[in-house]
């Protein structure tokens, strides 16, 4: 998903890089050895209790409603102790020993902050009886080996972060710079929950939604800019961006907002002869796949008619499947339209047929709507009994099958000469 954001990141598990592996199952070695150094300074002990002690502990503490915590009893355990249970094969966990006087440290986004963890909070996990590391030993041990200079998380993190301070300082190791962000909302100020089911990038992705778009909605939201306005992208958002600008403040997500973002960016790709190759690419599958079956012309396939039909709907669509939706099957198959239908809005049909399949037949230009929309007008007045707006009503239903949608001249332009003419014809004969 990172990698269709169009950010993915600079080392990785599939990418690679020097400080690898990058896989947490593939460091179980590295995270067992840096417990050992803690256990054999006394920053960390061996717990013994088991699941049952600590259910009980949790249920204590909320019957006398009180914030579940480790009463810290192991970290009392003599070595003899400890020897003994060793030898009995008792199953165990590692924890920290949390310490009191944490100093404060300077969050890039909340300032200067400390939380004095070790009076509200039990001595906590950094290794699992299964040999994997808990997020506050495995945070600290995977900075500190890559090299991390900063490092930004979620401001639910903001909390844990003294403790993670007190890890660095066990080991004697320079921490890395922290800045907190605020959390991404919903619209109404919900937290944002996999419950929804809309909010994972698969959703968006099958919705057409362009990854551009996602990332200038997110930013716009946000902060860390010195002002938001849509139609970013990426280069530029890299260029604006000051970490110094974040707020604390939370940001909030207004989906209803995508189309337009998303118009937005499908408009400047279209408009950008690079970028239109691969729509015009895309448009060609998905039209493939929506009416492959019912394509008696083929040649609605070919690049230049897909990309003649992207740049008139330039602006007017939100998604590039909007192009493949009913309202615009005119494009790509020939609509069942009989003589007797057109009869009903003007009994002048076949007038009105000639007309515009001589107007086709005699252009030698390329077509325009402005163009065309004039000699529309010029062929209204050589019909007496047909109103101009009923004249586009019916040529829209004989070109299109469909009483609204785009221009008639729009229509005209999109199909070309050739076609307009067959599709008159065609319909006159029914």
């Amino acid at each position: 998903m990172l990698d269709w954001a169009g950010i993915p990141p600079d080392e990785s598990p599939h990418r690679g890089g020097p400080v690898g592996p990058y896989q947490q199952s593939h460091r179980l070695e590295l995270y067992k050895k840096a417990s050992e150094v803690l256990l054999e300074t006394g920053a960390a002990y061996r717990c013994f209790c088991t699941p049952q002690r600590l259910e009980l502990l949790k249920k204590d503490a909320l019957r006398n409603r009180q914030t579940p915590r480790y009463d810290n009893r192991c970290r009392h355990l003599s070595s003899e102790r400890v020897a003994e249970k060793l030898a009995q094969g008792s199953d165990y966990v590692v924890r920290f020993r949390l310490k009191e006087g944490v100093e404060p440290f300077h969050d890039l986004v909340y300032g200067w902050s400390k939380h004095e963890v070790a009076t509200v909070e039990g001595d906590p996990v950094i290794l699992k009886g299964d040999g994997f590391p808990t997020y506050h030993l495995a945070n600290v041990v995977d900075d500190h080996h890559m090299g991390i200079s900063h490092v930004l998380r979620g401001t639910e993190w903001l909390t844990s972060t003294s403790k993670h301070l007190l890890i660095y300082r066990a080991f004697g190791w320079d921490p890395p710079r922290f800045g907190h962000l605020p959390l991404l909302l919903n619209k109404d100020g919900s937290k944002l929950s996999k419950r929804q089911g809309d909010i994972f990038l698969e959703h968006f992705v099958q919705d057409g939604c362009l990854p551009e778009a996602l990332l200038d909605i997110v930013t716009n939201c946000g902060s860390g800019f010195a002002g938001n306005q849509m139609g970013r992208t990426l280069e530029e958002l890299i260029l604006e961006f000051d970490v110094g600008r974040i707020t604390t403040h939370s940001a909030l997500l207004e989906l209803d907002k995508l189309p337009e973002f998303n118009r937005i960016h499908l408009s400047q790709q279209i408009g950008d002869e690079r970028l239109r190759r691969k729509l015009v690419m895309e448009l060609q599958m998905q039209v493939e796949q929506v009416y492959g079956n019912r394509l008696v012309d083929r040649e609605v396939l070919e690049k230049d008619y897909v990309e003649r039909v992207l740049l008139l709907r330039k602006g007017h669509i939100s998604r590039l499947k909007n192009l493949v939706a009913p309202e615009y099957s005119y494009l790509w198959v020939r609509p069942s339209v009989s003589r007797e239908q057109l009869q009903t809005i003007s009994a002048e049909v076949d007038e009105i047929g000639k007309l515009v399949i001589g107007l086709m037949e005699g252009q030698t230009a390329a077509l325009t709507t402005e163009g065309l929309n004039e000699d529309l007008r010029g062929l209204q007045e050589q019909i007496r009994g047909t109103k101009y707006s009923s004249m586009m009503k019916l040529l829209r239903l004989a070109l299109s099958g469909q009483q609204h949608g785009p221009s008639v001249a729009e229509m005209m332009v999109s199909l070309g000469p050739r076609e307009v003419c067959e599709r008159i014809k065609k319909a006159l004969s029914n």
